[in-house]
């Protein structure tokens, strides 16, 4: 299906993820890059300003509509409303070996929307997977129906408020 608003190519796209227990699963998300982005096949954080970025990607981002297709995602069961946001295999393989505890993250379904993505914008470097971690272990740590109910609220705060990256 293609776009031909911004540029060319389809809407959506899969990329692996990995879930609860390190499974991977395809993930479903509107595109919101060029498409040939990884064109060397290499995974790349995105950046601040990245080139690689649409500008209705740039929308879509910074209201978190992006995320909206993995509804489907959490209707087959890979994947929960709230939790830590799933990573790219890639990067959880580096995050590892530079971050004790990684995986821990992986004890539970990665979610839509979490405790990081309300209070910290998309990760771009091994840092930021830290202090994001911090927050994914704050959520698995104090975990109540209240604080899921409490991260959707803000969730909806943060798209319309346009605080997505």
């Amino acid at each position: 299906m293609p776009s031909g608003l911004d540029s060319p190519g389809p809407v959506f796209y899969r990329q692996i993820r990995s879930g609860r227990a390190g499974r991977p699963f395809a993930i479903l998300k509107f595109r919101t890059m060029v498409t040939d982005a990884e064109k060397d096949g290499r995974a790349r954080w995105a950046m601040d300003d990245d080139p690689r970025i649409t500008r209705v990607g740039r929308f879509l981002r910074k209201t978190r509509v992006d995320e909206l297709p993995q509804l489907q995602n959490v209707l087959r069961g890979e994947m929960s409303i709230v939790g830590p946001r799933p990573e790219r295999p890639e990067f959880i393989e580096q995050l590892e070996q530079d971050i004790p505890f990684y995986r821990t993250r992986l004890m539970v379904k990665p979610g839509l929307t979490g405790w990081a993505q309300v209070h910290y914008h998309y990760g771009s470097s091994v840092e930021d997977a830290l202090i994001k971690l911090q927050y994914d272990f704050h959520y698995l740590r104090y975990w109540s129906l209240w604080l899921d109910l409490y991260i959707i609220f803000r969730t909806f705060g943060v798209a319309f408020r346009f605080q997505g990256t």
